[in-house]
């Protein structure tokens, strides 16, 4: 009898290192930079004396505050017509 494939799981991270926060975000990170230097984005948390990290879960509330916007992505966004890639 053969044994069932385990079940794939997924886990959410709680903390991103700042290229994964940047991307999380879909940012670049020197805005990501600007962006905390102007408190408009949360600050990393300290885990150690050497490393920071962004919550998951401070980006994720942030970015459901941002107003909506109006406007559609700019021609030059590498997307083409209904969100497909070009």
């Amino acid at each position: 009898m053969k044994t069932p494939p385990a079940p794939i799981v997924t886990i959410r991270p709680l903390f991103l290192a700042r290229p994964d926060a940047a991307a999380y975000l879909a940012i670049s990170e020197s805005l990501l930079d600007n962006l905390v230097a102007r408190g408009k984005v949360p600050k990393p948390r300290k885990l150690s004396a050497g490393r920071t990290a962004w919550l998951v879960e401070d980006l994720d509330n942030w970015g459901r505050e941002l107003p909506v916007s109006d406007l559609l992505p700019p021609e030059n966004s590498g997307y083409g017509r209904a969100g497909k890639p070009a």
